[in-house]
């Protein structure tokens, strides 16, 4: 089944919103590239491997940390945000300064020591079924839990499931932090919750192992992750087309993202961008890029142009409205969609 098009339009708003940041930063020369002498003189010894490939050495530079930029936008806001967007859930703090800690008991807290200490020094394999057994209780003493914020929260009526998103190289040692985390995050929600099933995984968004943009090989990838076999069941693992139709509870759903960001992603984009905020080009041509760019909202406002301009007749207030851009830095003006939307429902 095919994400619905409002969904359609949030996550390419998303990816417009990137995109613009990125042609904005752009390294066109090497320029403005800051001063890197140690880079460039390690560089010098791989001049016979980039010969007709780089030319330029400060750019390649620039380049590099202008793809460093990507990666890391990528990997903390957009992956987090078509999570919520797909799943309808949300980012959740339990920390003491919102006052949304939750309590663990005593015997639970000792349970997760044993869990990883006995995982540390492979004692025992993991096991999810084993390991929910320990955590899935209620005697003992309270006490507060480790503040934790899950990337992904989503509850239903009778189940509560988090994703812990991370980066498809994670630093060494981050699995075993990762894993401690789900363990104590686990723990406390139950306790909280104990009349809701507990599911808590950690998500991975493609395969970097894989020959093929949306398949996976979960034995293959985590044995390339240092400790990644260690810590992890498979079962609490979430990786690639998986974690995405996990979060959609759809099939082909990373596919559909794929198509998404290309239906945008063009050398034209910055060309296509402008003509939107143009309030001189023709309602035709932005009709057609509002189309391949999933905008229905602004599409429904295009489509009852005339309708608006009736009521707004000489209205300076509104006609101002009208005219802001719908665009502001590549993020939505959702405001002005509202307000002229507004109109058409009086």
């Amino acid at each position: 089944m095919a994400i619905s098009n409002r969904k359609k339009e949030l996550i390419s708003r998303e990816v417009i919103k990137i995109l613009y940041s990125r042609f904005e930063n752009f390294p066109e020369n090497s320029d403005s590239n800051r001063n890197a002498p140690f880079h460039e003189a390690f560089l010098n010894a791989f001049t016979d491997k980039f010969e007709g490939k780089v030319s330029d050495i400060p750019f390649f530079i620039s380049l590099s940390s202008w793809l460093h930029g990507l990666n890391t936008t990528l990997g903390q806001s957009f992956f987090e945000e078509v999570a919520h967007i797909l799943s309808d859930g949300q980012k959740k703090d339990f920390t003491k300064k919102n006052n949304s800690l939750l309590k663990i008991t005593k015997q639970q807290k000792d349970n997760i020591a044993n869990i990883i200490t006995d995982l540390k020094n492979s004692n025992n394999t993991p096991n999810l079924e084993t390991e929910n057994e320990l955590l899935f209780i209620s005697e003992g003493d309270e006490i507060e839990a480790n503040s934790f914020t899950a990337d992904v929260y989503i509850e239903d009526d009778d189940k509560i499931m988090c994703v812990e998103l991370k980066s498809v190289k994670p630093n060494a040692g981050e699995m075993r932090g990762e894993k401690q985390k789900i363990l104590e995050g686990k723990s406390a929600l139950y306790h909280t919750f104990s009349n809701k099933t507990i599911e808590f995984y950690i998500g991975f968004p493609f395969d970097p192992t894989s020959n093929n943009s949306t398949s996976f090989d979960k034995d293959r990838f985590l044995g390339s992750i240092i400790d990644g076999k260690k810590y992890y069941d498979y079962s609490e693992v979430l990786l690639s087309e998986e974690l995405w139709n996990f979060l959609s509870s759809e099939e082909n759903t990373m596919q559909q993202i794929l198509e998404i960001i290309n239906s945008i992603a063009k050398p034209t984009f910055k060309a296509d961008y402008n003509k939107l905020i143009n309030s001189e080009t023709e309602l035709l041509t932005k009709k057609e890029i509002l189309t391949n760019w999933n905008l229905i909202s602004e599409l429904s406002l295009i489509e009852n142009d005339d309708k608006i301009n009736s009521i707004i007749e000489d209205d300076t207030k509104l006609k101002r409205i009208y005219r802001k851009e719908i665009f502001k830095n590549g993020k939505y003006n959702s405001q002005r969609f509202s307000d002229l939307n507004g109109l058409l429902n009086e």
